[in-house]
């Protein structure tokens, strides 16, 4: 073969690596708090599809034509992520069952935030993200502007009230820890009380509560995430438990109702992460 032919078959290749590796990122998300970190950094359009039932309502704009419907949170649809022909799919824990299947379509990364220090795994996630789509400065940027909110928004809570958060589930609830409330506003819980034991059923551990007990915390406010109401069932009455609180000498205690979907379907992204401070700021 001549050199010159040699030489531009060569040229060929080079070139159609290049094109390669310049071209944006096909994505999808499975991940609530991953889909509104690329969404704050102006890296939506590289978003190809999402599981649109039970959206986060800051996020509704993903649940229009132009985004491939990938099914529910636990049951991709395989099909439809075939179509949309993405280079990279991101998971948690709630897809890990379908991860095999999930990496005949594209290569799969579980953005899971591991560890005990939420902020670290945090920003070391929007930093991943941002530093391999091309956008390391925006991370940068926007990682500083939510530190300073947040230093902002403990700032202004007065003193240094014990929060309780729990989950309502089917008219029952259960202490709840997030990371939002314990690590980055800084806001301790009111201790349990004595005879009050955790419940194990299979690897899922949870403590059981009743508004009497939680009147007999006597915490500055509880936060209620709604589970039943972020996946389709029915929500909690809250006049009910404001009475039953009241009932057992819990008047003075604050009652938040967070954003069901934001607080159990979403979290971990540069816009959730506000949001949900600024809701219990609210409160308090």
């Amino acid at each position: 073969m001549k050199l010159a032919t040699v030489l531009s078959a060569a040229g060929l290749v080079l070139a159609s690596q290049l094109a390669m590796a310049a071209a944006p990122a096909r994505i999808v998300s499975f991940d609530h708090g991953s889909l509104d970190t690329l969404d704050a950094l102006g890296l939506g359009k590289q978003v190809v599809a999402v599981p649109k039932q039970a959206m986060p309502a800051y996020l509704s704009a993903y649940t229009g034509a132009a985004f491939n419907d990938a099914g529910s949170l636990k049951e991709p649809d395989i099909d439809a992520l075939k179509a949309a022909e993405p280079s990279l799919i991101l998971i948690t824990g709630r897809q890990g069952g379908s991860r095999e299947q999930l990496e005949t379509v594209a290569p799969v990364r579980d953005v899971t935030l591991q560890g005990d220090d939420y902020w670290s795994a945090f920003s070391a996630r929007v930093r991943s993200l941002a530093g391999e789509l091309g956008a390391a400065d925006g991370g940068e940027r926007a990682l500083g502007q939510l530190e300073r909110r947040l230093a902002e928004l403990r700032a202004g809570i007065n003193g240094d009230p014990e929060v309780l958060v729990v989950t309502h589930n089917e008219g029952k609830f259960s202490l709840r820890h997030e990371a939002v409330v314990e690590q980055l506003l800084k806001l301790k819980a009111p201790e349990l009380p004595d005879g009050v034991d955790s419940v194990t059923h299979g690897a899922r551990s949870f403590t059981p509560l009743t508004p009497a007990l939680m009147a007999q915390m006597q915490p500055a406010a509880v936060l209620v995430v709604d589970r039943s109401a972020a996946i389709g069932g029915e929500p909690l009455e809250q006049a009910n438990l404001r009475q039953a609180l009241d009932a057992a000498g819990g008047q003075d205690i604050r009652l938040g109702y967070l954003s069901p979907a934001l607080w159990y379907l979403s979290g971990g992204g540069l816009q959730s992460v506000r949001l949900q401070a600024e809701e219990v700021a609210a409160v308090l």
